[in-house]
């Protein structure tokens, strides 16, 4: 990455950053239940509470919200977010024009198909001749292939992909359910299904809108159920393909084990055969395909026990078994489970009802494909011909587990609490999920409620991802996006490539990821493009926030707006380390080259209908640069905006180092 900072600015934002740093290395562990906040022990006033509210179970507090938080009583406050039930009308007409966003899965693969597909069905269709497709003519190829998916009504993922990033954008920076938008943030990301793996990308749009979003604030077991069953799940950790022979499983050859790792690393890299093995092999039972560990393993280790939850090898093969059949039902006329789609046709679904299959929306429990013998899994047993329920059995018992207990207490304590929770919340916490039978909304309320949230060891002691950076900041400065495409890709600057991370263990939760001279100089371009609003379609008005009091120098401007920006906060050493930067010579010109450092095109899927309308015809480049001309949203006109009452270089330049500065980092 280029480094647009000259070396004072470097060098004074680091000597910061390095004081945050060690703060929070130094972190220890300090030394119920109706909600009653017990921050006035902790030597708080309801203000600094209401702030430190705001900064963790929302995505910062918009201009005005502390003192409405105030006005209401903390306490009501918290509890109209534990019911996420607030009218979002205006928020809800943002995502109108987002049709991809209230389709079913099998209008996605219908609508969606992936490049591949859509390239075999023009062949299949005698559209093109697949002796003749020659990708030299690349533009003539592209071309045809375009008017081929126009004729039959298809679109190209990337659109659904696009829609789904701007609403993840959208409902964090306005809905006004925030808690449940930062903890469909943190489940999602426990429960982590990746778009790098092309098999199930089709899929995780509505993942997090039916299967994760309706179940944050409800019973863990019946959330660890629904992700098991969902598409996404089922083949993104390749549990769709697992099936059992009956015979013992535990005495596979070496040969057919690193066969299926071969299959696991090709599912990895989107290799295009292995679509048509999930289309042909879903209900034909295939020896050489076999068992397959990879989600019976992280629904113990990442999903409910934790890597020190007591399990063994031994346990992660038996439960393999047990969740073998576990698959996804036939749907989409050209997508997943097409001959299977045949076969349940022709045999009905009574019959295989009667014979033990199991049929839910996307999920398919294929009896032929179960291993049927008994097993034993963390000292249960589970009798032979158990079918379909010993594999819900087995959730749930995980789900009810001392261990899972434990280790979602801790995931949710340091998500909000601080990178190292003491242990005497953890027990409250635990025991709390043991005697509601894992109810999400009373564990965050013994959290809430708790003196160590409160405490000074809590205060301000957790990193923003880039994301709750970037969300927290147009939320502060009370912005207007048009855009949020361009959010998403600052967000993916700055280190966090939302719904691409592959691993599924998820981001990790805490500071020293996510802080590095690389991460501060990208957060600190961001702040300096934001500000100066260099980020196409997102605008504000930094003279309103302070009801258009200009200040009389950059020092009186730097203090009044890290008043405005950071409320509550005791400031006086973040303005000492920031007031240097207000003399640097030479800052107007690394605004400017932060702010050209990303700035991405708009698109169909980022404006409105009629402006997608427009870009779809045959002159697309020249209607595009009209339709931005037209919203105010080219670079000139942000140039113009800037320089507005209100708007004015000066301001912009100490909003973009407070935005950029490490105590706006803090939460």
């Amino acid at each position: 990455m280029k480094a647009t900072l000259k070396p004072f600015l470097l060098l004074i934002v680091t000597l910061a950053f390095t004081t945050l740093l060690s703060s929070f290395l130094a972190v220890q562990p300090p030394s119920n239940t109706a909600i009653s906040f017990p921050y006035k022990k902790a030597g708080l006033s309801e203000r600094e509470a209401a702030a430190h509210l705001l900064s963790r179970f929302a995505f910062g507090a918009i201009p005005g919200e502390i003192d409405a938080v105030v006005s209401m009583g903390l306490e009501k406050w918290f509890e109209q977010q534990l019911g996420a039930s607030l009218p979002d009308d205006a928020f809800t007409r943002m995502l109108d024009e987002y049709d991809a966003l209230k389709l079913s899965n099998t209008e996605i693969i219908n609508i969606y198909p992936k490049g591949a597909q859509v390239l075999r069905m023009a062949i299949q269709d005698g559209f093109l001749n697949k002796d003749s497709v020659n990708k030299s003519e690349k533009k003539e190829y592209k071309q045809q292939l375009a008017a081929y998916m126009q004729q039959k009504g298809l679109k190209p993922q990337q659109e659904l992909f696009r829609q789904f990033f701007n609403q993840k954008i959208l409902r964090a920076t306005y809905s006004n359910n925030q808690l449940q938008e930062v903890l469909t943030d943190f489940w999602f990301n426990h429960f982590n299904v990746s778009l790098s793996k092309n098999d199930c990308a089709a899929f995780i749009p509505n993942y997090e809108r039916d299967i994760i979003r309706p179940n944050v604030l409800g019973k863990f077991e019946t959330m660890l159920l629904a992700t098991a069953k969902s598409p996404a799940m089922l083949l993104y950790l390749d549990n769709f393909s697992s099936s059992g022979s009956n015979e013992d499983n535990e005495k596979r050859g070496g040969e057919q084990m690193q066969q299926r790792r071969i299959n696991s690393r090709q599912m990895q890299t989107g290799d295009s055969s292995q679509s048509a093995m999930v289309k042909n092999k879903f209900l034909k039972l295939k020896k050489s395909q076999g068992l397959n560990e990879n989600y019976a393993r992280e629904v113990m280790e990442l999903h409910t026990l934790g890597v020190d939850g007591g399990y063994s090898q031994q346990d992660v093969t038996q439960a393999a078994r047990v969740l073998t059949g576990w698959t996804i039902s036939p749907m989409g006329n050209n997508g997943y489970g097409n001959t299977a789609k045949k076969m349940v046709e022709k045999v009905g679904e009574e019959r295989l009802v009667q014979r033990g299959f199991v049929h839910e929306g996307d999920f398919l429990f294929a009896m032929n494909r179960h291993d049927n013998k008994e097993k034993k899994i963390l000292g249960k047993t589970f009798p032979e011909n158990g079918g379909y329920q010993e594999g819900v059995e087995l959730l749930k018992m995980l789900a009810h587990h001392h261990a899972t207990a434990r280790f979602i207490s801790k995931k949710l304590a340091v998500r909000f609490v601080n990178d190292y929770p003491p242990h005497g919340l953890l027990d409250k916490m635990a025991k709390t999920f043991a005697e509601t039978n894992g109810d999400i909304r009373k564990i965050l309320i013994t959290l809430a409620t708790s003196p160590e949230f409160w405490s000074k060891e809590a205060m301000r002691e957790k990193t923003k991802s880039p994301f709750e950076l970037a969300i927290s900041a147009v939320r502060s400065l009370d912005a207007k996006i048009n855009q949020p495409y361009q959010l998403y890709s600052w967000v993916s600057k700055m280190g966090q490539h939302l719904y691409f991370y592959q691993a599924p263990t998820g981001f990790p939760d805490k500071g020293q990821y996510w802080i590095n001279t690389g991460a501060l100089l990208n957060r600190m371009n961001f702040g300096l493009a934001l500000a100066s609003q260099r980020i196409p379609g997102i605008s504000f008005d930094l003279g309103a926030l302070n009801k258009h009091h200009e200040p009389e120098s950059a020092e009186a401007a730097l203090v009044i707006y890290s008043k405005l920006l950071m409320p509550e906060r005791n400031l006086h050493e973040t303005v000492k380390r920031l007031t240097p930067l207000l003399t640097d010579p030479n800052l107007k010109e690394q605004v400017d080259e932060a702010a050209g450092n990303l700035v991405v095109k708009p698109t169909a899927a980022d404006l409105p209908n009629e402006d997608a309308m427009v870009m779809s015809g045959e002159n697309t480049e020249n209607s595009q640069k009209e339709t931005v001309r037209k919203k105010g949203l080219s670079k000139g006109n942000s140039a113009a905006m800037q320089n507005a009452p209100g708007n004015n270089s000066m301001l912009s330049q100490v909003v973009g180092i407070i935005i950029g500065s490490p105590e706006f980092q803090r939460k």
